[in-house]
């Protein structure tokens, strides 16, 4: 094994990402920045969208100013905008906050009739064997309906997440065939990532999409599984460094920017 002496702690992470993801493919997440460094303001970040293809396939986050929802699947990346449309995201284009996985699913379950949001998430409930461990799923199918919001882009001075709760457009997306990526994280990871389901969507033909608020499957697809290994790329710059990362009230206002 060879070192190189002036390769940086942060280029050092990579490395050690890539060999851990590379002999378990199926079994980690990456994850740039918090939850709550994005629920307090920190929206700008240096992490790429080619970046984050280096880490998986499939995920979801947002984009520098809050400038949108992302959705990630099949090496594919989109931004999903506030005015309910979707487009190609660019490579160059950059994250405050991101989550990705290479997509193993070990459960696969085919519906035919129409079925909630919560039935789908009880489904989930019953296979994974424990509370405590990440779950990523994906659906693809025909929603009945599928309500979405995305926040719109943010200029500085920054406000915090629960203050532009207000201006967020949301978009009813109805009959509609698409695809859903999302994650299901323990409750202990409040704060660090979203506790519970965080899932976001886009229509197949690519052009609209966002933040699931609530939906209806009519018929599709759904597969998931466990994922037991996370790891968190934290960022250097000193909006990070100086913001509030556990405020009184975190819980609750993580809960009613995500639902």
């Amino acid at each position: 094994m060879s070192y190189v002496r002036d390769c940086s702690c942060e280029e050092n992470l990579r490395e050690t990402f890539r060999a851990f993801s590379e002999s378990n493919p199926q079994s980690v997440i990456y994850q740039t920045s918090l939850m709550s460094a994005l629920l307090c303001g920190v929206y700008e970040g240096n992490t790429t969208i080619k970046d984050l293809l280096a880490h998986g396939d499939f995920g979801l986050g947002t984009f520098n100013e809050l400038d949108g929802e992302l959705i990630a699947f099949n090496s594919e990346v989109y931004q999903l905008r506030a005015d309910g449309s979707a487009r190609e995201a660019q490579p160059e284009q950059k994250t405050p906050f991101a989550v990705m996985t290479w997509f193993t699913p070990h459960y696969r379950q085919q519906f035919d009739t129409p079925i909630s949001r919560q039935q789908l998430h009880d489904v989930i409930d019953q296979h994974i064997p424990s509370d405590n461990l990440f779950c990523a799923l994906r659906i693809d199918g025909h929603f009945r309906h599928a309500h979405t919001r995305t926040v719109p882009r943010q200029k500085p001075p920054y406000r915090a997440m629960t203050d532009v709760l207000d201006d967020q457009p949301v978009f009813r997306f109805n009959g509609r065939d698409g695809v859903l990526v999302g994650f299901r994280t323990p409750q202990h990871m409040q704060g660090i990532n979203v506790a519970g389901y965080h899932e976001h969507f886009i229509t197949d033909d690519r052009r609209g999409g966002g933040h699931l608020l609530d939906y209806q499957l009519d018929h599709g697809t759904l597969a998931f599984g466990e994922i037991r290994q996370l790891m968190i790329d934290l960022p250097a710059d000193p909006a990070f460094l100086q913001a509030n990362l556990h405020p009184a009230n975190l819980d609750a206002a993580i809960r009613s920017v995500e639902s």
